[in-house]
């Protein structure tokens, strides 16, 4: 009787944990877009963070609806207050504001809305990869995303990339309806895009691209704060390989850091993972997602959430 009590416990232990040692009780949700952002938002799910597959037969769940070019790229949610899900994303090229919609169920979203977060500057060329990150302490959700003002930090300007000099700006809300003044959230002395930032150990962690364009970077860097708004450390050394890399998303289990990226001059994505965010070891022979996506964001939702959207057809 106890060996045969021993066996059923170590089947129910394999039952409820993936093979990287992840409960299914949380699988994680990989938000994302594909061509041009024209058709709106993809997801795919993952039990292990490695494995991921695509939902819904790959078809969009959200089709966009705001700005000119109508786009939903870069998506990026989070889960908030009262279980509601906010996302952001880049609704157009060149436009001076962002995507906004919320969710209960990440199927039925509010009705989509722009909010022009750069408005009130006159040479703001653009509003790329918003993110929201939730400061706990103050129930404050930070909103940032890129921006090329025309004039400004002429030290790292170029006419290479159609002349885009990028730098991190932010703003904050308690409910998405009432937003504080714009502000510079991060110079790191060149032109950077696709920040994502997470708090660990005490400390905001800020994964950024160096856009660099002459001499060409197209590489991943972090930058460490001990406050959401910052100031942020200096950038360190590029912690990606000798191939441009761009969008990337993060996620931790137990001790070990996933970081995954766009490799979009080789149209395929790459990850990287670390125990101490110094050393980092490629794993992209380890990881596999659905064709065609493009970067977003990962985030982990419960069993129940992702059984909805497992029948969605």
């Amino acid at each position: 009787m106890r060996k045969l009590t021993m066996i059923m416990s170590v089947l129910l232990l394999l039952n409820v944990t993936g093979s990287k040692g992840q409960s299914k009780s949380n699988p994680y949700l990989f938000a994302y877009f594909k061509g041009n952002g024209e058709d709106g938002l993809h997801y795919a799910y993952s039990e292990d963070g490695y494995k991921w597959a695509a939902l819904k037969n790959d078809l969009s769940f959200l089709s966009p609806t705001v700005s000119k070019d109508k786009l939903m790229r870069d998506p990026c949610i989070i889960k908030g207050k009262n279980g509601v899900f906010h996302m952001v994303w880049t609704v157009s090229w060149n436009d001076k504001g962002i995507g906004y919609a919320s969710s209960k169920d990440l199927i039925h979203w509010s009705p989509q809305e722009f909010i022009p977060v750069m408005a009130n500057e006159e040479n703001a060329r653009n509003c790329w990869a918003p993110e929201i990150t939730y400061d706990e302490a103050s129930k404050t959700y930070m909103i940032y995303w890129a921006t090329t003002i025309r004039g400004k930090f002429p030290e790292t300007a170029s006419t290479a990339d159609d002349g885009y000099n990028h730098r991190l700006y932010y703003t904050t809300t308690k409910d998405f309806k009432t937003y504080t003044a714009t502000k510079l959230l991060y110079d790191p002395g060149f032109n950077s895009i696709d920040a994502t930032i997470v708090k660990d150990a005490g400390q905001y962690i800020m994964f950024l691209k160096d856009e660099t364009p002459e001499p060409a970077q197209k590489n991943l860097k972090i930058a460490y704060s001990k406050s959401l708004t910052g100031p942020y450390t200096a950038a360190s050394a590029p912690i990606t390989g000798k191939y441009w890399a761009e969008g990337p998303t993060s996620l931790k289990m137990g001790n070990t850091w996933l970081l995954y990226f766009d490799k979009y001059t080789e149209h395929k994505y790459g990850a990287i993972s670390s125990e101490d965010l110094k050393t980092w070891k490629d794993i992209s022979d380890q990881i596999s997602l659905p064709n065609g996506i493009r970067h977003g964001a990962i985030l982990q939702i419960s069993s129940k959430e992702l059984g909805k959207l497992r029948a969605q057809q």
